[in-house]
C-alpha cells in the first residue's frame, strides 16, 4: 500500500478559500448585477472555477477514505478490536460504514462536472465561437 498523508497545510488552506471564494463571490453576484455586468462575469468565472477546484479536491479526499476503509477492512478490525465498549465499537461502526457508503463524493462529482460544463458554455457565449 502507497504511504498517504495529508496535504501540507498551505495547500489545505488553497483548498479551503478556494471554496469559500467560490461560495462568497457567487453570493456577490447579485449585488453586483446593480453595478456592472462586467464584474458580474469576473465574479461567475472566479466562482466557477473555484468551485471546480474545491469539488475536485473533496472528491479526491472522500474517495482516499472511502478506499482505505474497504482495502483495508477497517469496518471488521474495529469490530474484532479488545479494549473496547459496546458502544466504541457501534460508533466506530457508524463512522466508517457510512464514510463507505455515502453518496457525497458523487454530489461533488456532479457540482464538479457541471461547474465544469458551465464554464464552458461561459466561454463559448462569451467569445461568441
Amino acid at each position: 500500500m502507497e504511504i498517504l498523508k495529508p496535504h501540507s497545510k498551505p495547500i489545505r488552506l488553497f483548498y479551503f478559500w478556494a471554496g469559500i471564494v467560490a461560495t462568497l463571490v457567487y453570493r456577490l453576484i447579485i449585488i453586483l448585477n446593480f453595478y456592472s455586468p462586467a464584474w458580474v462575469k469576473i465574479a461567475w468565472y472566479v466562482g466557477t472555477v473555484g468551485f471546480i477546484v474545491y469539488f475536485w479536491h473533496r472528491y479526491r479526499i472522500s474517495e482516499t477514505r472511502s478506499r482505505l476503509i474497504r482495502e483495508q477492512g477497517l469496518v471488521d478490525k474495529v469490530l474484532q478490536m479488545n479494549g473496547l465498549t459496546e458502544p466504541d465499537r457501534q460508533a466506530f461502526q457508524y463512522i466508517l460504514g457510512t464514510l463507505v457508503s455515502t453518496k457525497e463524493k458523487w454530489n461533488y462529482v456532479a457540482i464538479f462536472v457541471f461547474s465544469g460544463l458551465a464554464l464552458i458554455v461561459g466561454v463559448i457565449l462569451d467569445l461568441a465561437i
